[in-house]
């Protein structure tokens, strides 16, 4: 067979018959041969790789397992870099470059230095996650304010709540600082501006750090409590119902923001904004390996809103009237 027909056996998605297919394969058991993807690459000036860039592993999972299977389902390899805090990030991109990637999708800030970088290296970038107004590149999102005010409204709309807390994400994380401002933004809108803040680092430990630093600002348990994530909403429940024995949501109501799984287990059942993770990874994996085939695509940005999900960890008035 000739050099093509056996290269395009070993291509996710090219056009091979089953009887070639079980040929070469024969062929590839009896020598115990391994394609060799760097030698492929040097041909093809293509690595068959992408870069992933996360900063928040206590949401990530579920969205990098949906963005691994659309990559790998396109034959293409992940390599994944993790930051500690998001202003790390500069460190991590002089490790990228070594390895050569097609694309890179990256879940954390960049300034416009470092978006520079791509262009300088004609290297596809899309944001997952993240959205910038000022600089013209690719960016798939999640509306962060219109899901903090469909949670304040939920809270606001049977009238039993008047004091409220709201806990952040780290200081460097942006998603963290426009679901934070937004939530502040509604609130302030309907009149309530005494809003006691704490912040954490997104981490189920740092949601009850949060909520012991809440009480002792304001002197006491506030009646609603606003999460920048679900895991750290679900620190600030525990830390409510087993070392300061309230009821969630009849002393206190709490709501996150993600979606994530273990929200909806009945030990939690949290109210909370699910993001729409299996259209944002299906938009943001076909956006950069567009960009990948085609560098001169112009910058795309596309926002998805998320779903309000009541759980039960919200005070209903129903609930108000029974206990007067």
């Amino acid at each position: 067979m000739s050099q093509s027909a056996v290269s395009r056996c070993f291509k996710a998605g090219a056009g091979v018959s089953k009887k070639m297919r079980e040929r070469v394969m024969t062929s590839v058991k009896e020598l115990g041969y391994t394609p060799n993807a760097i030698a492929r690459g040097l041909i093809t000036r293509r690595s068959n790789m992408v870069g992933v860039i996360v900063s928040n592993l206590n949401y990530y999972p579920e969205v990098l397992s949906e963005l691994s299977r659309r990559f790998t389902e396109c034959g293409v390899d992940v390599l994944l870099f993790i930051l500690d805090h998001e202003s790390n990030v500069g460190r991590v991109l002089d490790h990228v470059w070594q390895y050569q990637v097609d694309g890179v999708l990256v879940a954390a800030h960049l300034d416009a230095q470092e978006i520079a970088q791509f262009d300088q290296r004609n290297v596809p970038l899309v944001f997952y996650n993240r959205s910038y107004q000022d600089i013209p590149v690719s960016s798939v999102c999640c509306d962060q304010v219109e899901g903090e005010r469909m949670l304040v409204n939920l809270l606001a709309e049977n009238g039993v709540h008047k004091s409220f807390a709201v806990v952040s994400g780290p200081k460097d994380s942006v998603v963290s600082m426009q679901r934070t401002q937004g939530a502040i933004d509604r609130l302030s809108s309907l009149g309530i501006r005494d809003v006691v803040l704490a912040a954490g680092d997104y981490s189920y430990e740092s949601g009850r750090r949060a909520l012991r630093e809440v009480i002792k600002q304001a002197g006491g348990v506030p009646d609603a409590i606003v999460c920048a994530n679900d895991m750290m909403a679900m620190g600030c429940m525990d830390e409510l119902r087993y070392h300061l024995n309230l009821d969630v949501s009849g002393d206190v109501s709490v709501v996150g923001f993600d979606g994530v799984g273990a929200a909806g287990w009945s030990s939690f059942d949290l109210a909370t904004v699910q993001q729409p993770v299996e259209s944002m990874a299906e938009a943001a994996v076909s956006m950069l390996l567009e960009r990948v085939a085609n560098h001169t695509l112009p910058p795309e940005k596309r926002t998805f809103s998320g779903v309000l999900r009541k759980g039960s960890t919200v005070r209903s008035q129903a609930f108000f009237d029974d206990t007067q």
